[in-house]
């Protein structure tokens, strides 16, 4: 244009970000979507557990009132922190199975896990070493859910609309929220609070999105990333052309694939004779390296610290101690809770991120990148955003 102004992008419109409209198809949004509903899985067991453990018919099938108050408070609060337990070794390992056998068959794999716990958890009877074993085992798939899904999500995404796509796994965490608290609700104000429906409905949700999770997956291939790992280039092609809706012979998919060819030489060249002892070493003794290593840590420790992880597990015994009393009010209260939650994470934080991410796509992909002006602006909002976010979670 004239005078070197460029054109401002409408970030709303698609069209304009510079990709082919092509790209804008069903194949992207249906795969984002099935690998996005991953996030549901955290969402759910963590909006599901307490009101579960509540029923008095669930407590009945374990004895609960036999138990000292003491006794009362271990068992419940390891009833609710096996999955999370469970969860660390799930992500422990979630990268080396994602690289073993691929992004698609993780997905499969965690949710066969996950459903297997579940039964096992229903089927215990009572006992309560078949409790805890079945709420680990539902926590080392779930556990995975954080890592599958985004990368996944991350591998196919256009640069365009990455940070908008990867975000929607995070939506979905919320959603899940929201679910579980109103089935909750719903099955005690329908079901009472003294048969085995009032807990099992619930906790089937965890079924339904395992098993809907695992069938999605069946319509969709193998990210491009993986399957150039593997050396399948034809096939690799074939997907990326599939996904971008377009011909395996246009300008756009070849600079994709070959993009993503010399991503892949790179990284065998810089780990070539290491083994993963070695990468390891490097992640730890090379200072700039130990620096995002222990960012990273740290980071994680203190969103834990926050205590929104707990807020969102004991909701229900919150408001019974902040003064909502019975089991309707609180549950109802509860999900009102995890709605607030929802809106206030998806609409205003995580979507002012994902709309900023998605109108300076170079951020994260070219190293060295420098921000415009204006754009450097954005930015400071962006980060401002991540603070309300937190700010936001930690009150609760």
């Amino acid at each position: 244009m004239a005078g070197g102004v460029k054109k401002p992008v409408n970030i709303f419109r698609l069209q304009d970000l510079g990709e082919p409209k092509e790209v804008f198809n069903w194949r992207l949004w249906f795969a984002v979507f099935s690998f996005g509903l991953l996030g549901a899985a955290r969402g759910v067991d963590e909006g599901l557990i307490n009101g579960a453990f509540n029923s008095k018919h669930f407590q009945g099938t374990i004895n609960y009132s036999s138990y000292t108050e003491v006794e009362q408070a271990n068992i419940k609060a390891n009833v609710s922190s096996m999955v999370q337990l469970g969860s660390v070794g799930g992500a422990l390992i979630a990268f080396l199975i994602c690289d073993r056998i691929g992004r698609i068959w993780a997905a499969r794999q965690l949710c066969l896990l996950w459903v297997l716990g579940i039964v096992i958890f229903m089927g215990a009877e009572g006992n309560l070493s078949a409790i805890y074993a079945g709420r680990f085992i539902v926590g080392l798939g779930v556990g995975q859910t954080p890592v599958v899904g985004p990368v996944y999500i991350a591998e196919i995404a256009p640069a365009s609309v990455r940070g908008l796509c990867t975000c929607i796994f995070t939506g979905f965490v919320y959603l899940g929220i929201v679910l579980a608290y109103f089935t909750n609700y719903g099955c005690q104000v329908n079901l009472g609070d003294t048969t085995a429906a009032r807990w099992e409905v619930p906790t089937s949700l965890h079924l339904i999105f395992a098993v809907l999770i695992f069938t999605l997956s069946l319509f969709h291939y193998e990210s491009p990333r993986y399957l150039i790992k593997q050396g399948q280039h034809k096939m690799a092609v074939h997907v990326m052309a599939r996904l971008r809706n377009l011909s395996p012979e246009h300008d756009y998919v070849t600079r994709e694939i070959s993009a993503i060819t010399s991503s892949h030489l790179e990284e065998i060249e810089a780990t070539v004779g290491s083994g993963w002892m070695g990468i390891l070493k490097e992640a730890f003794t090379v200072p700039m390296n130990l620096y995002r290593v222990c960012l990273t840590i740290c980071a994680q420790i203190l969103s834990q610290w926050s205590g929104a992880g707990s807020i969102t597990l004991y909701a229900p015994d919150l408001f019974n101690i902040l003064g909502i009393t019975g089991t309707d009010r609180t549950l109802r209260v509860t999900a009102v809770f995890g709605i607030v939650k929802l809106t206030a994470a998806v609409a205003v934080s995580m979507i002012y991120v994902a709309v900023f991410l998605t109108a300076v796509p170079e951020l994260g992909i070219q190293e060295g990148y420098l921000l415009s002006p204006s754009q450097s602006g954005l930015s400071k909002g962006a980060i401002a955003m991540i603070y309300i976010s937190g700010f936001g979670w930690a009150l609760g």
